[in-house]
């Protein structure tokens, strides 16, 4: 096997236009004559791996990610920071891409010894529609029509009610829109609930008009999370799980009907193809998050068994892939896997590195 080692590692901004609050920023890493892409990340993500995490990526074997996700991983632990799991997540994407460039394959065909699933389903997320404020079945009708493997919703708690009575209202607007599509719901606390509130909607609430309810608490608090679990309330949770956590334990504690591990987030592609075997030993299917997408959809091309579908996020996914030299579309519920080697994260243009 080749050996390729990393010369050199920037973060540079997007030219391409973007909405206010979003990400901007792209992680690029070099080794031979190719360079691997991550991103969009936000700045605050990019400032850590550029002060950080990028003297540690000097010379390091492109094809030896465990080795490099613990360096990371080491570094990341002198420094603490919210912006680190990420961080740490972005360089690894970045350097499976450039090991997917310099190999001529996917990212897909990197992970596995099988041919990889080329068309992978998706289930449609709209959080900022709220499903205690929607008064018509036309929008519900409307993303369904879309070819989702299902939908999910926000569903944000209201202030002016006090939880017992904001958990029945809740259990309500779930139980309406259920009906309305004739299929149950996966719906999203959007960081917005309190254990009070949680455990009052676990007794409201009809278990069979959700799908699952997601990250109900604003932390892994496992006292909450084991009353939740001892209730017929379907978890899942995943998107903030963070590099060094133990995914054994977050899933014996919380006991989840769906893990939503975002590939980045939790510490890349290397730490994500870790946890997914301990999923799979429990039988908990694996749903990336959306802000990952395109890591997202190599974990289920390569991991079909284990990844059923990836999340798709219809408010803030297509502006996403604006920035990216070949956007990709969704195709009745599916999106194709890029067939381009690396992940398919290549920027459309590139200006200024990011500020010290």
């Amino acid at each position: 096997m080749t050996s390729w080692t990393i010369q050199d590692l920037h973060v540079v901004q997007t030219r391409q236009p973007a909405a206010a609050g979003d990400d901007t920023f792209f992680i690029a890493v070099r080794a031979g004559n190719a360079v691997g892409w991550y991103g969009p990340v936000g700045e605050r993500v990019g400032r850590y791996v550029n002060d950080v995490l990028a003297p540690e990526t000097k010379d390091a074997l492109v094809t030896d990610h465990v080795r490099l996700l613990d360096e990371l991983r080491t570094a990341a632990r002198r420094q603490p920071s919210e912006a680190a799991s990420w961080a740490v997540g972005t360089v690894d994407c970045a350097v499976w891409d450039l090991h997917g460039r310099l190999a001529e394959c996917t990212v897909a065909e990197l992970l596995t010894t099988a041919a990889p699933q080329p068309l992978i389903p998706a289930y449609a997320s709209w959080l900022t529609q709220d499903l205690s404020s929607i008064n018509s079945p036309n929008v519900l009708t409307g993303v369904m029509a879309g070819g989702w493997n299902f939908t999910k919703w926000g569903l944000r708690r209201d202030p002016a009610y006090p939880p017992a009575e904001a958990a029945v209202r809740m259990a309500q607007a779930v139980e309406r829109c259920s009906h309305a599509l004739g299929t149950p719901l996966a719906v999203d606390a959007v960081g917005t609930w309190t254990p009070a509130l949680a455990l009052a909607f676990a007794q409201a609430a009809d278990p069979a008009c959700l799908r699952w309810l997601e990250d109900p608490l604003p932390h892994h608090d496992a006292d909450t999370y084991e009353l939740l679990a001892a209730t017929a309330l379907p978890l899942a949770v995943g998107e903030r799980a963070h590099c060094d956590e133990d995914p054994a334990g977050l899933i014996q504690y919380i006991r989840p009907s769906a893990l939503t591990l975002d590939a980045v987030g939790c510490g890349g592609l290397t730490r994500a193809a870790q946890i997914i075997p301990v999923a799979q030993a429990q039988g908990l299917p694996v749903y990336p998050h959306g802000r990952s997408l395109l890591p997202g959809l190599h974990l289920a091309a390569a991991y079909p068994d284990a990844v059923p579908a990836v999340e798709y996020r219809l408010r803030w996914e297509p502006g996403r892939q604006r920035l990216y030299e070949m956007p990709l579309r969704p195709e009745n519920g599916h999106i194709r896997l890029p067939a381009t080697p690396g992940l398919g994260t290549t920027p459309r243009s590139t200006a200024c590195p990011v500020p010290h």
